[in-house]
């Protein structure tokens, strides 16, 4: 790194708030995605006006900048391919305020998601994205890939969920957008825009969130199935109905059985399976299950009951957060995709699945938020098998062309990050990438920060 830069590093941060050791650096180099490329330097900013003339001096010496929640993400979207700096947030992790009043609370990105769930909990409020990771992911991961999670199908992904942000451009030059009000119509929305970018427009040092007060009581219903069929068919009857579940997630049969392996007879022996969960006041439940009943008795249902107690239902939720570690451990090159369909097509998109299984000789186990229409497929491929190694990139190819066949997107939450951006021309026409593109100078001219991602 030139030295001029470290030194001013030095004056940014000080000697305990910044590494340019090798093995400190290659700690921060890796995410989920098991890809990893080792940064010059980490520091680790606890003020906005320390990210401001971090930000200004990369755009000034045009050096690399990635910022860096927990590295939860899977697609490579936090990964320095081109070196030079990562900020890491996770110093930057305070509450500011909440403001039960106002249904708001704002905070520093660094926050961990579960640790703010559990400091809104005694002011009867959540928020509403709670992916699986939520007790090691952070809030500003979360905004960068527009987190979601189960009860997304009810209260909406973290673009739903925000009211404002504070933040610094490419250039260093800090800004405002959006305001703590639920609604406003007052030029365009940057704030909306930034949520998802994955941090190539700006990073974001503080946030207003949207807040949910929690339900007075939940119910938990597991349904059961003969095949994939009738249970993507349930789905979609289940969604047509008024009755909206918080949560609504769907397992095949293979994910049935690691999920039994986890939590033993507490997953049922079925082709698949629908978790339902219902909120609302306690004397709202029965209807509410019972419309959810009548909509899921399809013709192939073999059972549908409700979870006995507490312990039955985090069993059940459990098992299903489990799932994608597990399939890690039996196929550790898996790859995962959350790609997503609108309801009423889901059935289809898991018969072409089938099929494009079946034709490339690999695995492809399935689960997820059905109640949006957001499948995790997980492509099971072994290394040793010289013929599933060649045939895992047309396998994938063709489940994002039939993705994309079926009206769909090619992520839900899980961003583009590296790994899906040569996909993206397929999923964005070439006027709107073109726009994007523009945007991005925009925001970035120098293009430093987190450059390789997301756009091709």
């Amino acid at each position: 790194m030139n030295p001029s830069t470290l030194d001013a590093l030095h004056e940014i941060f000080g000697a305990d708030a910044l590494s340019t050791e090798a093995a400190e650096c290659a700690a921060y180099g890796y995410d989920n995605s098991r890809r990893e490329a080792r940064p010059e330097a980490v520091v680790f900013p606890t003020a906005h006006d320390q990210v401001g003339a971090l930000t200004k001096l990369c755009h000034d010496q045009r050096v690399p900048l990635v910022a860096r929640g927990r590295g939860t993400n899977t697609t490579g979207a936090s990964v320095p391919l081109a070196g030079g700096i990562v900020a890491s947030f996770e110093r930057m992790n305070r509450i500011l305020a909440i403001d039960p009043g106002n249904r708001l609370a704002v905070v520093q990105p660094g926050v961990l998601n579960a640790d703010l769930q559990t400091a809104l909990k005694p002011h009867g409020f959540f928020w509403a994205p709670d992916p699986t990771s939520a007790p090691f992911c952070s809030i500003g991961g979360n905004l960068a890939c527009n987190a979601g999670g189960p009860r997304a199908v009810k209260y909406g992904a973290t673009r739903d969920n925000v009211l404002a942000l504070r933040a610094v451009d490419g250039r260093g030059a800090e800004f405002r957008c959006g305001k703590p009000t639920t609604k406003g119509a007052t030029g365009y929305d940057l704030t909306r825009l930034l949520i998802g970018s994955e941090g190539t427009l700006a990073i974001i040092t503080e946030a207003t969130l949207k807040l949910t007060p929690l339900a007075g009581a939940t119910r938990t219903l597991a349904a059961t199935f003969v095949d994939v069929a009738c249970a993507t068919a349930a789905v979609t009857r289940i969604m047509a109905q008024p009755v909206i579940p918080c949560a609504l997630e769907f397992m095949d049969g293979e994910a049935l059985r690691l999920a039994r392996n986890h939590a033993g007879d507490a997953i049922p022996q079925a082709g698949a399976i629908l978790i339902i969960e219902v909120d609302g006041e306690a004397e709202t439940l029965d209807s509410s299950s019972q419309a959810i009943r009548k909509a899921a008795s399809v013709d192939g249902m073999l059972d549908i009951r409700i979870a006995a107690d507490g312990a039955e239902a985090h069993r059940l939720w459990q098992a299903r957060k489990a799932l994608s570690p597990a399939l890690r451990t039996i196929a550790p090159n898996k790859i995962n995709e959350d790609v997503v369909v609108p309801v009423s097509r889901v059935p289809e998109l898991i018969a072409r699945l089938q099929v494009i299984s079946k034709k490339h000789d690999i695995p492809i186990v399935t689960f997820g938020h059905a109640g949006n229409g957001n499948i995790h497929v997980n492509l099971l491929y072994q290394p040793e098998r010289t013929d599933q190694v060649r045939n895992a990139p047309a396998c994938l190819s063709e489940v994002f062309d039939a993705v994309l066949d079926l009206d769909g997107t090619l992520s839900g939450e899980h961003g583009i990050g590296l790994l899906k951006r040569e996909f993206l021309p397929r999923a964005i026409d070439p006027v709107a990438l073109e726009l994007m593109h523009a945007i991005k100078r925009q925001f970035d001219p120098a293009g430093i920060l987190n450059p390789g991602k997301l756009l091709p």
